[in-house]
């Protein structure tokens, strides 16, 4: 039976979760060639995928049977993303309590709060919670499975998709790469949604009933608003307090955050123009189709 006490060892106490170290030499996919070429790998063959169906399948509107690999799917990335929640979590417990002590000695003036979106000067990748924050790169590439999944079943190739997974996986990298600040609360809010939504794709997938609103949609905006908070955040300290350690790496993220928000805010307000300049006449019911189907498909591309 796994107690508490065992649980918190296996993802916070482990040996080699405490003495994890990022390197180039001893990481996995920890080299700037292999970033790069496995996203362009990833973009090629998500459009050949695409294309070879278009080519075999022509004139054919049936999706093809995927049976449960998509449930399957979804259920391996509700656990991975839970697991990683619960070890950042516990992990950053465990750094909180292990450094105290060092604040107090030194003239380091960090609390736990401000240590959640800034690490001090110096901080290097290595320990228990950048081994998770390891996990999390790691699992960005396992999430790039549904692009192919949704080509199979839909036979649509959708560029939010395409661009959400590849900057993502460029932004964990940068974590890692640069000990970025923010890392820890934004890791944190990206596992506990895609626990959530992947959670609730196997409900679905697996033929119970699903919810009466765009419930996929409504986690991206929850998501996208915790990072917005957290960037503002570290902006505050960073001003205040400086010093925060990956700062440069982190003016980048916050410019790829950005596009991100921008384009959904793009297909949001595009909805709600479309909703709002069409009249409630015999058309309604047609707009409203309409509607639903760009909100399914924007919650695919997620």
């Amino acid at each position: 039976m796994i107690t508490a006490h065992s649980l918190t060892y296996y993802l916070s106490e482990h040996p080699s979760i405490v003495g994890f170290r990022w390197s180039h030499s001893h990481s996995w996919g920890s080299t700037w060639s292999f970033l790069f070429s496995s996203i362009v790998v990833y973009l090629a063959l998500s459009v050949l995928l695409h294309s070879i169906l278009l080519l075999l399948l022509r004139g054919r509107d049936r999706a093809i049977p995927l049976g449960l690999l998509p449930a399957a799917h979804s259920l391996l990335m509700a656990l991975l993303s839970a697991t990683t929640f619960a070890g950042i979590f516990l992990s950053s417990a465990a750094e909180l309590r292990d450094t105290q002590w060092l604040w107090r000695r030194s003239r380091l003036t960090t609390t736990p709060f401000q240590w959640l979106f800034c690490f001090p000067i110096g901080t290097r990748p290595s320990g228990r919670v950048f081994f998770w924050s390891y996990v999390f790169y790691l699992s960005r590439f396992t999430h790039m499975l549904r692009t192919f999944l949704t080509i199979l079943r839909h036979r649509k190739l959708s560029f939010d998709q395409l661009f959400n997974n590849s900057i993502l996986t460029f932004m964990s990298f940068l974590w890692l790469e640069f000990s970025q600040s923010f890392q820890v609360l934004a890791i944190l809010c990206t596992t506990s949604i895609h626990s959530v939504v992947y959670g609730y794709r196997f409900w679905t997938a697996i033929g119970l009933p699903s919810a009466c609103f765009p419930f996929v949609l409504s986690c991206q905006i929850v998501l996208l608003s915790c990072h917005l908070a957290c960037h503002v955040g570290l902006l505050v300290l960073q001003l205040i307090k400086g010093d925060c350690n990956g700062i440069r790496a982190w003016v980048f993220n916050s410019v790829l955050n950005g596009v991100i928000l921008l384009l959904f805010l793009k297909f949001y307000l595009k909805k709600h123009v479309k909703s709002a300049s069409s009249c409630p006449s015999s058309t309604s019911a047609t707009v409203d189709v309409q509607e639903k189907k760009a909100v399914i498909e924007k919650e695919k591309s997620l």
